[in-house]
């Protein structure tokens, strides 16, 4: 009869511990799927995130510099021609550093995310492309409030500007829709399997101190998963990209996964802790305390005997 309870016992342990791992295993990519699906794929959400990047320096320098290519390969010059190039370089950086730019650069990010988002939601084919006529309407409003000379007789164009080819289109979509199944599932199935554990451990204070390691661990481990995303982000890139104005593009998307690391570590450490205290100074801890120094069944030392 003992022989089967201490099995039961052991089957419970060691049932308990395999829920409590799989639940820590799977909080980090719970994480990352709920980033994904309803962090980054959220139109208003992704504007705010970007918009302090307007006046980051490596971003406005790295739109000076392509746009001013630009306007110089139209005109058939390059940037070390003449006196033009600087110029137009010159004239480009200035624009960045006025509100007319801060508020094409939000108006360009929602339109651009919310054509891409709609293509990741919608069975269509072809690229996905954006009509530049509201981001040039938006510059144009500001600039005439900034009494910008000329500013009226901007022309707004319907220009299609091309942002995801068709080819990478159906392998984007089919991992959006799995992003989107298991940013329900897998914080749900992390819930589940913790308490799951925890409910069948035959001491549930140290199931929980587990617990609390587990997810202080997986926070950590997210937190290594952004550092090295963005070693090799910022090792993968172009040779025409700016590794700085990358480098301030990832850390503002990637803000709220760090947040997220460290506030998994500091629950499941605080947790942990609050566990320990409680069974070693609790009235469990200090009556398991009292009883071993008082057990009439343990050995003591030998009696001295007075004469």
């Amino acid at each position: 009869m003992a022989s089967r309870s201490s099995r039961s016992v052991r089957l419970r342990n060691s049932l308990s511990a395999a829920l409590i791992a799989l639940s820590c295993v799977l909080l980090p990519f719970a994480a990352l799927s709920v980033w994904a699906a309803y962090g980054l794929a959220d139109t208003g959400r992704y504007v705010r995130t970007m918009a302090p990047l307007a006046a980051d320096p490596a971003v406005r320098d790295a739109v000076a510099d392509t746009v001013g290519d630009e306007v110089l390969r139209e005109a058939g010059l390059s940037r070390r021609q003449g006196a033009m190039g600087p110029f137009v370089q010159d004239a480009v950086r200035s624009f960045t550093e006025t509100e007319a730019f801060r508020v094409g650069w939000d108006a360009a990010n929602r339109v651009t995310h919310a054509a891409v988002l709609r293509a990741l939601r919608e069975d269509r084919g072809g690229a996905v492309t954006v009509d530049l006529a509201p981001v040039t309407t938006r510059v144009k409003r500001q600039l005439t409030i900034d009494n910008m000379p000329l500013a009226r007789h901007i022309p707004v164009r319907h220009t299609e500007v091309a942002v995801l080819p068709a080819r990478d289109l159906d392998r984007l979509r089919k991992g959006y829709h799995v992003l989107e199944v298991a940013a329900v599932w897998l914080p749900v199935a992390s819930l589940v399997f913790a308490v799951a554990g925890i409910a069948l451990a035959t001491c549930r204070r140290r199931a929980v101190t587990a617990t609390a390691l587990g997810t202080a661990l997986g926070g950590a481990l997210l937190g290594l998963a952004v550092a090295i995303g963005r070693r090799l982000t910022l090792t993968d890139l172009p040779a025409g990209v700016s590794r700085p104005a990358a480098g301030a593009v990832y850390d503002a998307l990637t803000a709220t996964l760090r947040t997220a690391s460290w506030v998994l570590l500091a629950l499941g450490l605080t947790v942990a802790g609050a566990a320990w205290l409680t069974g070693r100074y609790g009235p469990g801890g200090r009556r398991r305390r009292g009883s071993s120094e008082h057990d009439p069944t343990r050995p003591q030392g030998p009696t001295r005997v007075r004469a």
